[in-house]
């Protein structure tokens, strides 16, 4: 379960979890830390730390993009036996 609080530009997503009637902490964590994993939100604030500029972002999206298609066409061919 999350709650979204909207600000102007984005919105934010905060976990997090219910302790059940006599639930062990170190179990009830494990569970936090697997919802906040599953959501990406580590991934998320890491990315956002520092600005990265437009021109960056976008050099970084091709250059992955090649990426996937230079290991896609190499599958292909190891598959064709070329």
């Amino acid at each position: 379960m999350d709650y979204s609080i909207c600000t102007q530009r984005e919105v934010i997503h905060i976990a997090y979890i219910r302790l059940d009637e006599g639930e062990n902490l170190e179990k009830a964590i494990k569970r936090f830390k697997r919802m906040v994993e599953k959501e990406g939100i580590i991934r998320e604030w890491k990315k956002r730390e520092y600005f990265e500029k437009p021109s960056t972002i976008k050099n970084r999206k091709q250059k992955s993009l090649q990426r996937k298609l230079m290991k896609k066409t190499r599958k292909l061919q190891t598959v064709k036996g070329y």
